[in-house]
């Protein structure tokens, strides 16, 4: 398990000396990294992003103003020249804080904490496999089997579940990534369903437990295969 993460540091130095530290980390991707906010904000609804090192003092958009403008905000450690924000930091709930120049002891124990936080949130309990999703602002627990299909509503997804339909805000191919490959497959551009859901098919729709879902012509064979090895 590695994070994905992006660097966004109006320095070009300070972005090199992070990202060496970055791609040196068992535990992290270096997906991107970003010289001002408004590029790093387009990366992130383009990229599935676990971590950000953001800088504080940027010109334009400072690291606050480009917290406060997120909506769904992955982990962030906030990186600084200057002790004094350590306090606002932590009022935007901040994994971790790190003072410029970053000693690698430092920048370690920040990762050790990114990796606990993460594993908190997407931890799999070997009985009952589960995730977090963000819904209407909380965090909501959503357990892998209760989940019949996901279907594609413009900028959000719609997980029909035992318990009633979950909205997220997310494209498919960034939830398609959260889902376990030998139990879900995307059959067609709008359409993922779970594997031990599926009652029968034929060339153009599947049935779910009772519900109809679309085919892709191109997906038929992936699904027989899919079903064979499940």
């Amino acid at each position: 398990m590695k994070l994905r993460s992006i660097i966004v540091d109006d320095s070009a130095m300070q972005r090199m000396a992070i990202s060496q530290m970055v791609n040196n980390h068992p535990s992290l991707v270096l997906v991107s990294e970003y010289s001002n906010a408004i590029e790093a904000n387009n990366g992130i609804k383009n990229n599935e992003i676990d971590l950000i090192f953001l800088d504080v003092e940027m010109p334009i958009i400072t690291g606050f103003d480009f917290l406060e403008s997120m909506d769904n905000t992955p982990q962030v450690i906030l990186i600084t020249g200057k002790p004094d924000y350590a306090l606002k930091a932590f009022e935007y709930d901040v994994t971790d804080y790190l003072y410029k120049p970053i000693s690698q002891s430092r920048f370690d124990a920040a990762i050790k904490r990114a990796v606990g936080k993460y594993e908190q949130i997407y931890r799999i309990n070997e009985e009952e496999e589960f995730i977090f999703v963000k819904s209407n602002l909380r965090q909501r627990k959503i357990v892998l089997n209760d989940i019949k299909w996901i279907e594609a509503l413009g900028d959000y997804i719609k997980l029909v579940t035992n318990e009633g339909n979950v909205v997220v805000l997310s494209t498919m191919k960034a939830f398609e990534q959260k889902l376990p490959k030998d139990k879900f497959l995307r059959v067609h551009k709008s359409y993922i369903v779970n594997l031990e859901k599926i009652e029968k098919f034929n060339s153009r729709t599947i049935e779910v437990e009772g519900s109809q879902v679309p085919l892709s012509r191109n997906k038929k064979t992936e699904l027989e295969e899919a079903l064979e090895n499940n």
